[in-house]
């Protein structure tokens, strides 16, 4: 058995190091390829390190079955599908092979010398550096086109993102099929330029360091800083804990000393922590609950100084060119779990910004104030900080959701990007159409935001956020070349009203559970053409069901009902393209939704058995339902608003998005009828 994607089959995967963070890669990839029969085999010299991260992978295993996240059979399956050995010959016929060794160029080089010999001349070999240039690493690698850096984060196996660093002479398609490959599995890779360091970790260092400069001039205590610096930049742990918890000290000692050459002559390794890694101690931080004191005066000097060493490290790093705003953004909040700093620079306005970098480099000697926070920071003009992206094939235009911590959520601001793009990419004379979809695996969409929600305090914003949402989806079916949604997986709510404007949808196959409309759970009704379009599509008692009682349906389902076209296995998205460029030379049929009145409407809607949902949020979202049949689609559209408005002056609207937020999804609102 194998696993296969992009032309390249894996039926063993090799880690090389069994230390703090090669059982926790090779966990990972025994939960996303030991179902295919993948094999995962973990190589150290060491026999003790081999004993410790066999222990260590099969207590999380454990753990994750006491969870629920697997099942006892999964378990049997995982553990038995990774294999720790001293003996390097294990690697042989391994068709990917990642070095978790100590960052050590010499020791990496060795490993590679002798792993090179093991494997055939396809393999791709790929070191978990987090700081070396590939090019050392690689510097006397046989083949240095298969090679490259694929940077994971603390904890390796939940920590979702990675850093994909190509060498000089990697080639592009190496580079291609490790971003895609890692996506295939459920991670979220973005591509880095080779430096030391790469993107991410000069800003968890840089960070520290500018909290380490303030503990040494005494401007607070380590305590204090730890606590500012976690709520300023919305972390789950301040600078000082998590270099505890990584036990970080000794590699960022040998890194920030390094960043004085590679980057600018602010980096530094500060005493302070020489100190703390000579004696081999932790920093002094706040313990679980403590509350600790700062006053407000010294809270905002803390955080101003940290705000301006935080917007200038990671500006610096957009200047030298390494990766992308809308890339870096989203690596900064996944894998550092931290309030992305483009995001961050746009709410507080680009010339406060500015003013905080500019005053830190004043005091700062070698700090730079970054070229792309000038230029904006002028004007107080925000950062472009995409999420819904482009990339033309041949033609046509792929745009793809991508918000991984949300499983593509919609809120408004995405719902208008993506009426940008329609827009731009109808008025693009070079664009003959669009495919849709989402990144990753899992969601196409799997929904929208229901924070928004819980702000409509009245009829009138309900009827106007539903019209506002409305605009956007309507921009999408108005668009006259052909549209394509690639559901790469659930697409709920917001999700499949958004596929439903687009001309034809298609599917991966065989997803048990790919489209719904689950606002009544939630007390509302759908607000984005839902209970107009998908009676259109799927014909009046089949959506009708699906609207009233939220229950999803499977792919298999969905081709049946005529809610997409095709079921596809393997390249999704590729078919999407090749499907979308026949509908526009006319070798496949367009499919444009009529725009008037539904025939023989009935006068009510059989009986559904709604059990808990609420009585008074169904009766509205049946007259929605048979009043948006009877008008024309650009009447019945802003009938469904109204509808949706008079929902929000509901009880049970209230009652179902509070529940929801305070106690999550599968908790049954306790709906009054109201």
């Amino acid at each position: 058995m194998s696993f296969t994607h992009a032309g390249r089959t894996l039926s063993k995967v090799a880690v090389i190091g069994s230390g703090q963070i090669g059982p926790d890669i090779a966990l990972y990839f025994t939960k996303v390829l030991s179902p295919f029969g993948v094999q995962t085999v973990v190589v150290d010299v060491s026999d003790a390190a081999l004993a410790a991260g066999k222990k260590k992978l099969e207590k999380k295993v454990a753990k994750g079955v006491e969870t629920g996240a697997f099942t006892p059979e999964q378990q049997a399956q995982m553990v038995s599908a990774v294999t720790f050995t001293n003996d390097y010959g294990a690697i042989s016929g391994a068709d990917l092979v990642v070095e978790a060794a100590t960052e050590n160029k010499e020791l990496k080089g060795k490993i590679f010398g002798q792993v090179e010999g093991l494997v055939s001349p396809d393999a791709i070999l790929v070191s978990n550096s987090s700081h070396l240039e590939p090019e050392v690493i690689f510097a006397n690698a046989a083949k240095k086109d298969r090679t490259g850096v694929v940077h994971y984060f603390f904890p390796a196996e939940r920590n979702l993102m990675v850093e994909v660093v190509p060498g000089k002479e990697t080639t592009a398609a190496t580079t291609q099929w490790l971003l895609s490959f890692y996506e295939a599995i459920g991670k979220v890779p973005i591509p880095v330029k080779s430096r030391y360091g790469y993107a991410l970790d000069p800003v968890f260092e840089g960070l520290f360091f500018a909290c380490a400069l303030l503990a040494e001039a005494g401007v607070g205590t380590t305590k204090q800083i730890d606590v500012v610096c976690k709520k300023t930049f919305k972390m789950g742990i301040g600078s000082f804990t998590a270099m505890n918890l990584t036990g970080g000290n000794p590699i960022t000692a040998v890194g920030l000393d390094n960043y004085t050459t590679k980057i600018n002559s602010w980096y530094r390794t500060p005493q302070s922590l020489k100190d703390k890694v000579a004696a081999k101690e932790n920093w002094d931080v706040p313990a679980r609950g403590e509350q600790v004191d700062v006053p407000e005066a010294l809270a905002a000097q803390i955080r101003d100084n940290l705000l301006g060493a935080y917007f200038g490290i990671c500006g610096e790093i957009v200047d030298a060119g390494l990766v992308t705003v809308a890339d870096f953004n989203m690596g900064l909040e996944i894998a550092l779990d931290m309030k992305p700093a483009f995001t961050f620079m746009n709410e507080l306005g680009t010339k406060k910004a500015l003013e905080l970098v500019q005053a830190y480099a004043a005091k700062n000697p070698g700090f730079p104030v970054p070229r792309c926070i000038e230029a904006l920071g002028k004007d107080n003009k925000p950062f472009d900080v995409p999420v819904v992206l482009r990339e033309d094939r041949d033609g046509i235009a792929v745009l793809t959701i991508r918000r991984p911590k949300v499983l593509n959520a919609l809120d408004q601001a995405v719902f208008a990007e993506i009426r940008r793009r329609f827009e731009e990419c109808d008025q693009d004379p070079a664009v003959q159409g669009i495919v849709l979809t989402g990144f990753g695996k899992k969601a196409f969409v799997s929904g929208a935001d229901v924070n928004f929600l819980a702000k409509i305090d009245s009829v009138a914003m309900g009827e106007e956020t539903s019209r506002t949402s409305q605009v956007c989806v309507d921009a999408v079916q108005a668009v006259k070349k052909p549209t394509v949604a690639a559901l790469n997986g659930l697409a709920f709510g917001g999700g499949i009203e958004t596929a439903m404007a687009c001309e034809a949808r298609i599917a991966t196959k065989g997803l048990r559970v790919l489209a719904g409309q689950p606002e009544a759970n939630l007390g509302i009704i759908p607000g984005a053409g839902g209970t107009v379009r998908l009676p259109r599509l799927v014909g009046i008692e089949r959506a009708a069901e699906m609207l009233r009682t939220c229950r999803p349906i499977s792919s298999e389902k969905a081709l049946a009902f005529g809610l997409i076209r095709e079921e596809v296995e393997g390249d999704l998205v590729g078919r999407a393209v090749q499907l979308c460029k026949d509908m526009a030379t006319g070798k496949a049929p367009r499919s444009r939704m009529a725009e008037e009145p539904m025939a023989n409407v009935p006068a009510s809607l059989p009986a559904v058995e709604i059990g808990h949902l609420s009585k008074k949020v169904d009766e509205i979202l049946c007259k929605a339902i048979l009043g948006g049949a009877k008008l024309p689609l650009a009447e019945a559209i802003p009938f469904e608003a109204k509808c949706f408005g008079e929902v929000c002056g509901t009880e049970d609207m209230r009652i179902g998005v509070d529940n929801f937020l305070k106690n999550g999804p599968r908790s049954k609102a306790p709906f009054v009828h109201r």
